[in-house]
Protein backbone atom coordinates (compact mmCIF):
# COMPACT_ATOMS: atom_id res chain seq x y z
CA UNK A 1 0.00 0.00 0.00
CA UNK A 2 1.56 3.61 -0.66
CA UNK A 3 1.04 5.77 2.04
CA UNK A 4 1.84 9.70 1.76
CA UNK A 5 3.51 11.99 3.83
CA UNK A 6 1.86 14.79 3.22
CA UNK A 7 -2.06 15.93 1.91
CA UNK A 8 0.09 17.91 -0.92
CA UNK A 9 1.44 14.61 -2.37
CA UNK A 10 -2.18 12.65 -2.14
CA UNK A 11 -3.27 16.11 -4.05
CA UNK A 12 -1.15 15.48 -6.30
CA UNK A 13 -1.76 12.07 -7.17
CA UNK A 14 -5.38 12.71 -7.49
CA UNK A 15 -4.64 15.53 -9.89
CA UNK A 16 -2.29 13.75 -12.17
CA UNK A 17 -5.09 10.56 -11.98
CA UNK A 18 -7.77 12.96 -13.00
CA UNK A 19 -5.86 14.73 -15.65
CA UNK A 20 -5.18 11.03 -17.32
CA UNK A 21 -9.27 10.93 -17.45
CA UNK A 22 -10.05 11.84 -21.26
CA UNK A 23 -13.48 13.16 -19.83
CA UNK A 24 -14.50 16.32 -18.16
CA UNK A 25 -14.17 15.72 -14.25
CA UNK A 26 -14.77 17.81 -11.59
CA UNK A 27 -14.56 17.96 -7.55
CA UNK A 28 -16.69 19.82 -5.74
CA UNK A 29 -17.98 20.78 -2.11
CA UNK A 30 -20.83 20.46 -0.33
CA UNK A 31 -21.55 24.15 -1.52
CA UNK A 32 -20.89 23.48 -5.01
CA UNK A 33 -17.32 24.93 -5.51
CA UNK A 34 -14.77 23.68 -7.16
CA UNK A 35 -12.13 21.93 -5.76
CA UNK A 36 -10.60 20.13 -8.58
CA UNK A 37 -10.91 20.35 -12.22
CA UNK A 38 -9.54 17.86 -14.73
CA UNK A 39 -7.41 18.57 -18.18
CA UNK A 40 -10.37 17.72 -20.12
CA UNK A 41 -12.77 19.56 -18.55
CA UNK A 42 -10.79 23.39 -19.21
CA UNK A 43 -9.67 21.91 -22.54
CA UNK A 44 -13.67 20.94 -23.43
CA UNK A 45 -15.32 23.91 -22.10
CA UNK A 46 -12.72 26.72 -22.95
CA UNK A 47 -11.80 27.58 -19.61
CA UNK A 48 -8.91 28.83 -17.51
CA UNK A 49 -7.79 27.25 -13.45
CA UNK A 50 -7.84 30.46 -12.71
CA UNK A 51 -11.47 31.13 -13.55
CA UNK A 52 -12.79 27.77 -12.12
CA UNK A 53 -11.14 27.02 -9.19
CA UNK A 54 -12.68 27.61 -6.14
CA UNK A 55 -15.82 29.45 -7.98
CA UNK A 56 -19.09 28.58 -7.38
CA UNK A 57 -19.96 25.74 -10.12
CA UNK A 58 -23.37 27.70 -11.03
CA UNK A 59 -21.46 30.95 -11.65
CA UNK A 60 -18.07 29.87 -13.61
CA UNK A 61 -18.24 31.39 -16.98
CA UNK A 62 -20.87 34.81 -16.41
CA UNK A 63 -23.22 31.85 -15.42
CA UNK A 64 -22.95 29.17 -18.05
CA UNK A 65 -23.06 26.59 -15.75
CA UNK A 66 -26.37 27.95 -13.97
CA UNK A 67 -28.67 24.72 -15.37
CA UNK A 68 -31.78 24.00 -13.77
CA UNK A 69 -31.52 20.46 -14.87
CA UNK A 70 -28.07 20.86 -13.29
CA UNK A 71 -29.24 22.01 -10.12
CA UNK A 72 -31.90 19.50 -9.85
CA UNK A 73 -28.91 16.75 -10.03
CA UNK A 74 -27.19 18.60 -7.30
CA UNK A 75 -29.25 19.64 -4.88
CA UNK A 76 -31.88 17.26 -5.17
CA UNK A 77 -31.37 13.79 -6.39
CA UNK A 78 -27.72 13.67 -5.05
CA UNK A 79 -28.58 14.42 -1.57
CA UNK A 80 -31.29 11.70 -1.40
CA UNK A 81 -29.23 8.72 -3.65
CA UNK A 82 -25.52 10.19 -3.06
CA UNK A 83 -25.33 8.61 -6.80
CA UNK A 84 -26.87 9.22 -10.10
CA UNK A 85 -25.65 8.23 -13.69
CA UNK A 86 -26.52 8.65 -17.03
CA UNK A 87 -28.27 11.68 -16.27
CA UNK A 88 -28.83 13.85 -19.62
CA UNK A 89 -28.31 17.66 -19.73
CA UNK A 90 -28.87 19.93 -23.23
CA UNK A 91 -27.40 23.50 -23.01
CA UNK A 92 -26.26 26.37 -24.89
CA UNK A 93 -23.01 27.15 -23.66
CA UNK A 94 -21.95 30.76 -25.33
CA UNK A 95 -18.79 30.38 -26.68
CA UNK A 96 -18.75 26.04 -27.95
CA UNK A 97 -22.12 26.01 -28.90
CA UNK A 98 -25.16 23.18 -27.33
CA UNK A 99 -23.91 20.28 -25.87
CA UNK A 100 -25.39 17.23 -25.01
CA UNK A 101 -23.90 15.88 -22.04
CA UNK A 102 -24.27 12.02 -19.85
CA UNK A 103 -23.30 13.63 -16.27
CA UNK A 104 -22.45 10.83 -13.21
CA UNK A 105 -22.40 12.30 -9.82
CA UNK A 106 -21.34 10.47 -6.36
CA UNK A 107 -21.36 12.16 -3.28
CA UNK A 108 -18.55 11.34 -1.04
CA UNK A 109 -19.57 11.73 2.73
CA UNK A 110 -16.10 11.89 5.44
CA UNK A 111 -16.03 9.47 8.47
CA UNK A 112 -16.75 12.49 10.56
CA UNK A 113 -19.80 13.09 8.39
CA UNK A 114 -18.85 17.32 8.49
CA UNK A 115 -18.33 17.82 5.21
CA UNK A 116 -18.81 15.95 1.89
CA UNK A 117 -17.46 16.27 -2.02
CA UNK A 118 -19.33 15.47 -4.73
CA UNK A 119 -17.09 13.86 -8.08
CA UNK A 120 -18.81 15.20 -11.33
CA UNK A 121 -17.80 12.91 -14.45
CA UNK A 122 -18.98 14.61 -17.59
CA UNK A 123 -19.61 12.49 -21.20
CA UNK A 124 -20.09 14.91 -24.09
CA UNK A 125 -22.62 13.10 -25.93
CA UNK A 126 -23.24 16.13 -28.41
CA UNK A 127 -21.76 14.16 -31.81
CA UNK A 128 -23.17 10.85 -30.76
CA UNK A 129 -26.88 12.92 -30.66
CA UNK A 130 -26.44 14.34 -33.38
CA UNK A 131 -25.79 11.43 -35.38
CA UNK A 132 -28.75 9.69 -33.60
CA UNK A 133 -31.12 12.67 -34.70
CA UNK A 134 -29.63 12.41 -38.63
CA UNK A 135 -30.29 8.64 -38.44
CA UNK A 136 -33.48 8.95 -36.94
CA UNK A 137 -34.45 12.08 -39.49
CA UNK A 138 -32.72 10.45 -42.73
CA UNK A 139 -35.38 6.98 -41.11
CA UNK A 140 -38.15 9.20 -41.63
CA UNK A 141 -37.29 10.96 -44.94
CA UNK A 142 -36.36 6.95 -46.05
CA UNK A 143 -40.31 6.07 -44.82
CA UNK A 144 -41.69 8.97 -46.64
CA UNK A 145 -39.99 7.98 -49.65
CA UNK A 146 -41.09 4.36 -49.61
CA UNK A 147 -44.76 5.99 -48.63
CA UNK A 148 -44.70 7.93 -51.36
CA UNK A 149 -43.10 4.79 -53.68
CA UNK A 150 -45.90 3.05 -52.81
CA UNK A 151 -48.52 6.01 -53.75
CA UNK A 152 -47.01 6.45 -56.99
CA UNK A 153 -47.08 2.80 -57.33
CA UNK A 154 -50.65 2.36 -56.41
CA UNK A 155 -51.51 5.24 -58.90
CA UNK A 156 -49.59 3.79 -61.98
CA UNK A 157 -51.23 0.33 -61.45
CA UNK A 158 -54.35 2.04 -61.20
CA UNK A 159 -53.82 3.73 -64.79
CA UNK A 160 -52.34 0.37 -66.02
CA UNK A 161 -55.76 -1.81 -64.72
CA UNK A 162 -57.85 1.73 -66.81
CA UNK A 163 -55.56 1.13 -69.93
CA UNK A 164 -55.84 -2.47 -70.36
CA UNK A 165 -59.60 -2.04 -69.64
CA UNK A 166 -60.14 -0.02 -72.37
CA UNK A 167 -58.20 -1.96 -74.53
CA UNK A 168 -60.44 -4.89 -73.81
CA UNK A 169 -63.17 -2.97 -74.44
CA UNK A 170 -62.02 -1.84 -78.02
CA UNK A 171 -61.53 -5.14 -78.81
CA UNK A 172 -64.17 -6.76 -77.95
CA UNK A 173 -66.52 -4.22 -79.76
CA UNK A 174 -64.21 -4.26 -82.79
CA UNK A 175 -64.51 -8.11 -82.86
CA UNK A 176 -68.30 -7.83 -82.82
CA UNK A 177 -68.47 -5.16 -85.91
CA UNK A 178 -66.70 -7.42 -88.25
CA UNK A 179 -67.74 -9.70 -90.63
CA UNK A 180 -65.01 -11.36 -91.06
CA UNK A 181 -64.75 -15.24 -88.84
CA UNK A 182 -61.12 -15.57 -89.25
CA UNK A 183 -60.79 -11.37 -88.05
CA UNK A 184 -63.49 -11.76 -85.01
CA UNK A 185 -61.23 -14.80 -83.67
CA UNK A 186 -58.14 -13.14 -83.93
CA UNK A 187 -59.74 -9.82 -82.10
CA UNK A 188 -61.16 -12.38 -79.65
CA UNK A 189 -58.09 -13.82 -78.64
CA UNK A 190 -56.09 -10.44 -78.34
CA UNK A 191 -58.95 -9.21 -76.14
CA UNK A 192 -58.59 -12.93 -74.08
CA UNK A 193 -54.68 -12.04 -73.61
CA UNK A 194 -55.34 -8.63 -72.91
CA UNK A 195 -57.97 -9.72 -70.15
CA UNK A 196 -55.20 -12.06 -68.90
CA UNK A 197 -52.60 -9.76 -68.24
CA UNK A 198 -55.21 -7.46 -66.32
CA UNK A 199 -55.62 -10.12 -64.32
CA UNK A 200 -51.56 -10.80 -63.26
CA UNK A 201 -51.54 -7.16 -62.80
CA UNK A 202 -54.39 -7.12 -60.31
CA UNK A 203 -53.40 -10.09 -57.86
CA UNK A 204 -49.81 -8.22 -58.22
CA UNK A 205 -51.54 -5.31 -56.85
CA UNK A 206 -53.41 -7.04 -54.30
CA UNK A 207 -49.90 -8.06 -52.63
CA UNK A 208 -48.44 -6.81 -49.70
CA UNK A 209 -45.23 -6.37 -50.63
CA UNK A 210 -43.90 -3.72 -53.86
CA UNK A 211 -40.66 -6.59 -54.55
CA UNK A 212 -41.87 -9.46 -53.75
CA UNK A 213 -44.83 -11.92 -53.40
CA UNK A 214 -45.90 -14.82 -51.63
CA UNK A 215 -46.01 -17.61 -54.71
CA UNK A 216 -48.54 -19.89 -53.64
CA UNK A 217 -51.45 -17.88 -52.21
CA UNK A 218 -50.17 -15.92 -55.62
CA UNK A 219 -51.03 -18.68 -57.81
CA UNK A 220 -53.98 -19.98 -55.95
CA UNK A 221 -55.80 -16.84 -55.98
CA UNK A 222 -55.18 -16.42 -59.43
CA UNK A 223 -56.31 -19.74 -60.39
CA UNK A 224 -59.73 -19.31 -58.64
CA UNK A 225 -60.01 -16.03 -60.59
CA UNK A 226 -59.39 -17.84 -63.94
CA UNK A 227 -61.95 -20.49 -62.50
CA UNK A 228 -64.37 -18.61 -61.58
CA UNK A 229 -64.34 -16.22 -65.12
CA UNK A 230 -63.87 -19.28 -67.34
CA UNK A 231 -65.66 -22.16 -66.26
CA UNK A 232 -69.11 -22.56 -67.09
CA UNK A 233 -71.66 -24.49 -65.93
CA UNK A 234 -71.93 -26.84 -68.74
CA UNK A 235 -68.71 -28.61 -68.28
CA UNK A 236 -67.20 -27.87 -64.19
CA UNK A 237 -63.25 -28.25 -64.01
CA UNK A 238 -61.38 -28.72 -61.31
CA UNK A 239 -58.42 -26.34 -61.02
CA UNK A 240 -56.07 -27.39 -58.18
CA UNK A 241 -52.64 -25.53 -57.35
CA UNK A 242 -49.66 -26.84 -55.57
CA UNK A 243 -47.05 -24.97 -54.58
CA UNK A 244 -44.06 -24.41 -52.63
CA UNK A 245 -44.20 -21.64 -50.00
CA UNK A 246 -42.03 -18.49 -50.11
CA UNK A 247 -41.51 -15.34 -51.91
CA UNK A 248 -40.62 -14.31 -55.43
CA UNK A 249 -39.64 -11.24 -57.28
CA UNK A 250 -42.38 -9.09 -58.66
CA UNK A 251 -41.11 -9.13 -62.38
CA UNK A 252 -40.79 -13.04 -61.87
CA UNK A 253 -44.35 -13.27 -60.50
CA UNK A 254 -45.59 -11.09 -63.97
CA UNK A 255 -44.15 -14.04 -66.11
CA UNK A 256 -44.64 -16.94 -63.89
CA UNK A 257 -48.51 -15.42 -63.71
CA UNK A 258 -49.15 -15.12 -67.61
CA UNK A 259 -47.44 -18.62 -68.65
CA UNK A 260 -50.02 -19.73 -65.83
CA UNK A 261 -52.87 -18.00 -67.48
CA UNK A 262 -52.29 -18.89 -70.81
CA UNK A 263 -51.80 -22.42 -69.81
CA UNK A 264 -54.66 -22.54 -68.01
CA UNK A 265 -57.01 -20.84 -70.25
CA UNK A 266 -55.74 -22.74 -73.00
CA UNK A 267 -56.84 -26.04 -71.66
CA UNK A 268 -60.30 -24.52 -69.92
CA UNK A 269 -61.01 -23.72 -73.42
CA UNK A 270 -59.66 -27.31 -75.17
CA UNK A 271 -58.86 -29.77 -73.00
CA UNK A 272 -62.75 -30.90 -72.71
CA UNK A 273 -64.46 -30.56 -75.40
CA UNK A 274 -66.99 -33.03 -74.12
CA UNK A 275 -68.34 -33.27 -70.24
CA UNK A 276 -66.04 -35.27 -68.38
CA UNK A 277 -67.12 -35.89 -64.66
CA UNK A 278 -63.71 -35.66 -63.08
CA UNK A 279 -62.19 -33.26 -65.69
CA UNK A 280 -59.25 -31.17 -64.01
CA UNK A 281 -56.34 -29.08 -64.50
CA UNK A 282 -53.30 -28.90 -62.30
CA UNK A 283 -50.74 -26.28 -61.73
CA UNK A 284 -47.94 -26.95 -59.40
CA UNK A 285 -44.85 -24.67 -58.54
CA UNK A 286 -41.98 -26.64 -56.78
CA UNK A 287 -38.12 -24.84 -55.28
CA UNK A 288 -35.00 -26.12 -55.02
CA UNK A 289 -32.45 -23.20 -53.91
CA UNK A 290 -32.80 -21.01 -57.14
CA UNK A 291 -34.10 -23.88 -59.35
CA UNK A 292 -37.45 -23.98 -59.67
CA UNK A 293 -40.37 -25.53 -61.95
CA UNK A 294 -43.73 -24.73 -62.92
CA UNK A 295 -46.04 -27.53 -64.28
CA UNK A 296 -49.52 -27.06 -65.55
CA UNK A 297 -51.14 -30.23 -66.58
CA UNK A 298 -54.36 -31.74 -67.05
CA UNK A 299 -56.75 -34.88 -67.67
CA UNK A 300 -58.17 -33.96 -71.01
CA UNK A 301 -58.21 -35.32 -74.31
CA UNK A 302 -54.45 -34.86 -74.55
CA UNK A 303 -53.36 -36.13 -78.30
CA UNK A 304 -56.24 -35.43 -80.16
CA UNK A 305 -56.53 -32.02 -78.92
CA UNK A 306 -53.04 -31.16 -79.43
CA UNK A 307 -53.42 -29.50 -82.65
CA UNK A 308 -56.33 -27.32 -81.75
CA UNK A 309 -54.92 -26.30 -78.47
CA UNK A 310 -51.91 -24.53 -80.46
CA UNK A 311 -49.94 -25.86 -77.69
CA UNK A 312 -47.95 -28.40 -79.88
CA UNK A 313 -44.54 -27.08 -80.51
CA UNK A 314 -44.45 -24.71 -82.73
CA UNK A 315 -47.85 -23.56 -83.65
CA UNK A 316 -49.96 -20.82 -82.51
CA UNK A 317 -50.18 -17.28 -80.94
CA UNK A 318 -50.32 -19.05 -77.32
CA UNK A 319 -47.03 -21.44 -78.12
CA UNK A 320 -45.32 -18.11 -79.17
CA UNK A 321 -46.25 -16.46 -75.88
CA UNK A 322 -45.55 -18.86 -73.91
CA UNK A 323 -42.43 -19.24 -75.04
CA UNK A 324 -41.04 -15.67 -75.34
CA UNK A 325 -41.91 -15.74 -71.59
CA UNK A 326 -40.08 -18.87 -70.95
CA UNK A 327 -37.00 -17.53 -72.41
CA UNK A 328 -37.08 -14.73 -70.28
CA UNK A 329 -36.82 -16.58 -67.57
CA UNK A 330 -33.83 -18.36 -68.94
CA UNK A 331 -35.69 -21.58 -68.48
CA UNK A 332 -36.65 -24.47 -70.83
CA UNK A 333 -40.02 -26.15 -71.81
CA UNK A 334 -41.38 -29.14 -72.22
CA UNK A 335 -45.19 -30.67 -73.63
CA UNK A 336 -45.85 -34.67 -72.88
CA UNK A 337 -49.16 -35.00 -74.78
CA UNK A 338 -51.01 -38.64 -74.81
CA UNK A 339 -54.12 -39.74 -74.07
CA UNK A 340 -54.23 -39.42 -70.58
CA UNK A 341 -53.83 -35.60 -70.91
CA UNK A 342 -51.48 -32.50 -71.45
CA UNK A 343 -48.12 -31.61 -69.12
CA UNK A 344 -46.56 -28.47 -70.09
CA UNK A 345 -43.62 -27.67 -67.89
CA UNK A 346 -41.26 -25.18 -67.75
CA UNK A 347 -38.07 -25.74 -65.68
CA UNK A 348 -35.23 -23.33 -64.14
CA UNK A 349 -31.58 -25.60 -64.70
CA UNK A 350 -32.19 -29.02 -63.35
CA UNK A 351 -34.93 -30.17 -61.19
CA UNK A 352 -36.43 -33.36 -59.87
CA UNK A 353 -39.51 -32.80 -58.68
CA UNK A 354 -40.51 -34.14 -55.58
CA UNK A 355 -44.59 -34.45 -55.88
CA UNK A 356 -46.36 -37.53 -56.78
CA UNK A 357 -48.31 -37.13 -59.77
CA UNK A 358 -52.55 -36.56 -59.03
CA UNK A 359 -54.04 -39.28 -61.01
Amino acid sequence: MISFQTTEHAQTLAQAIMNTLPEPFLVLDDQFRVLAASAAFYRTFEVDPEQTIGCLLYALGDGQWDIPSLRVLLETIIPERTAMDGFEVEHDFPRIGRKTMFLNARQVVYEDHSKSTILLAIRDATVSRMIEREKDELQRQTQELLRQKEVLLQEMEHRVANSLQIIASILLIKARAVSSEETRRHLNDAHQRVMSVAEVQRHLHTSAGLDTVDVRSYLTKLCSSLASSMIGESQPIEIKVRADSGAIGSDKAVSIGLIVTELVINAIKYAFPEPKADAHIEVTYETNDLDWKLTVSDNGVGQAAGDVKGTVPGSGLGTAIVQALVSQLEAVKETVVDENGMEISVTRATFTSRLPKVA
